[in-house]
């Protein structure tokens, strides 16, 4: 096969299919409480949980639209679909999905994936779980990997979730935490005992389909002490041209003396406005690592937070963007350190092209008892062109003298000096940029979880050798 060599904006043309969608399985568009409580019963939530929606409606009518970013004018809450009706109850089997809907996520890679090299997977295809199955080996050793909805009626796991679900995000957070909390649907579960390092990656795939709508999925991951996760997240969405919105929630608790690597890779179409918010709190001796690929979307707001609230604890942030034409990605991360000798790392990669915007803000707060911490911030950007625009914004707040911070922050575009001795050394002028531009990622997007879905490759789109497009 031939490779590319020719710097190019992301191909999506692989997600770029539909289809038709039975208007009838929508709700109204809107929200109003009467949508949110049709939403309720639809799934038959528990009481505590139809108050708590209702309750992040007054939350969302009250707040105002954020201004720190991106504009998001072209977004009209009052035409976007809150919820579509799943045509079949959720499968544990893959032959007993829809038919349409299987073809998707075959497409995707998803069943090849499972089989392959991942310990369960879900998939999400618009607003509810279609699909979801765990390894009977990983089963038995205590891991729980379900839908959030099934564990919140199951009474093994409903007060875990009522004392967890939206603790670490509060409705109160911004105006679309709480529109989350008014219409959330879908997402996973994930519960690892005390002891258990489950080493096959868990999965989750999340897929909206229909046009003008939204996705709300809720991720809540509990990882016990001494344990080990590694948990993987896709997106993707066709073309259209009405506004979508994806306005999804993760949290994740991760016990003492444990490791949660998240993985996260998304390839939104670039209709979509991408407001997702993710937090994790850490306990002594635990970590955090967040991997992060933002390759779709109209505009992003993506900032994952650390909460360091054990001793010793840590984090690590490694991501990589790339906003080609019509694509507006602010995008970044923060770090709270609220014990002592915690340590936190930012290491990111952007590339802008066709007059794309890309924004990287960082938030480092160490709080007065977080003695002997350390913070450290790289981040580099590259424009490809004269149109395109990098920004990079950090913030700081130290509040003792006994902690160790750094920033390094670089932006630029491709040298001309650099191009010319390539291309002294038998390269064309196009394959010159594209090595340039291959080097400048490589030492992020290494840390994609490639090797663990085969899916990985086609939502990336960058191919290490020679080329990105």
């Amino acid at each position: 096969m031939k490779e590319k060599t020719q710097v190019a904006d992301i191909n999506r043309s692989l997600y770029d299919f539909r289809y038709d969608e039975d208007e009838n399985d929508f709700l109204e568009s809107g929200i109003t409480p009467e949508v949110i409580r049709e939403i309720s019963a639809e799934k038959g939530d528990p009481e505590w949980m139809t108050e708590f929606r209702l309750h992040s409606l007054e939350i969302y009518n009250k707040l105002k639209m954020p201004q720190w970013g991106p504009s998001i004018e072209g977004l009209d809450m009052d035409n976007i679909v809150t919820y579509i009706r799943p045509k079949k109850r959720m499968q544990t089997d893959w032959n007993d999905v829809p038919d349409d809907i299987k073809e998707t996520f075959e497409k995707l890679g998803i069943p090849q994936a499972e089989r392959e090299s991942l310990a369960g997977v879900g998939a999400q295809y618009d607003s509810e779980l279609v699909y979801h199955n765990v390894r009977k080996e990983v089963a038995e050793s205590g891991v729980v990997y379900t839908d959030l909805e099934s564990a919140m009626h199951d009474e093994r796991y409903a007060e875990m979730i009522k004392s967890h679900f939206m603790k670490l995000v509060p409705p109160t957070d911004h105006k679309f935490a709480a529109l989350h909390g008014a219409v959330w649907s879908g997402g996973s579960f994930v519960y690892v005992p005390k002891g258990v390092r489950l080493e096959i990656p868990l999965q989750s795939y999340f897929r909206l389909n229909a046009r003008g709508a939204g996705q709300f999925e809720h991720t809540l991951i509990i990882v016990e002490d001494n344990a080990y996760l590694h948990f993987i997240e896709g997106c993707s969405a066709p073309k259209y041209y009405e506004a979508s919105l994806h306005a999804g929630c993760v949290e994740l608790y991760v016990g003492n003396n444990s490791t949660l690597r998240y993985s996260t890779i998304e390839n939104w179409s670039k209709n979509m406005y991408n407001l997702n918010t993710k937090r994790a709190t850490v306990g002594e001796g635990g970590k955090i690592e967040w991997v992060s690929g933002s390759f779709g979307s109209h505009v992003s707001y993506l900032y994952p937070m650390s909460i360091l609230n054990g001793r010793g604890s840590r984090a690590e942030f490694t991501g990589i963007t790339f906003a080609g034409e019509g694509q507006n990605l602010d995008t970044g991360a923060k770090m709270v350190h609220n014990a002592p000798d915690t340590s936190s790392y930012m290491n990111t990669r952007s590339i802008s092209k066709s007059g794309g915007i890309s924004t990287f803000r960082s938030s480092v707060v160490v709080n007065e008892n977080a003695v002997g911490s350390k913070s450290s911030v790289s981040c580099e950007s590259l424009m490809l062109d004269d149109i395109s625009r990098s920004d990079t914004i950090p913030a700081m707040d130290i509040k003792t003298d006994k902690a160790d911070i750094g920033h390094e922050a670089r932006i630029g575009r491709i040298s001309d000096e650099a191009v010319f001795y390539l291309m002294s050394r038998g390269l064309d002028e196009n394959s010159a940029k594209a090595l340039i531009v291959s080097g400048f990622a490589e030492n992020v997007s290494k840390e994609l979880p490639l090797e663990y879905a085969v899916e990985m490759n086609n939502l990336i789109n960058i191919e290490m050798k020679g080329s990105i497009g």
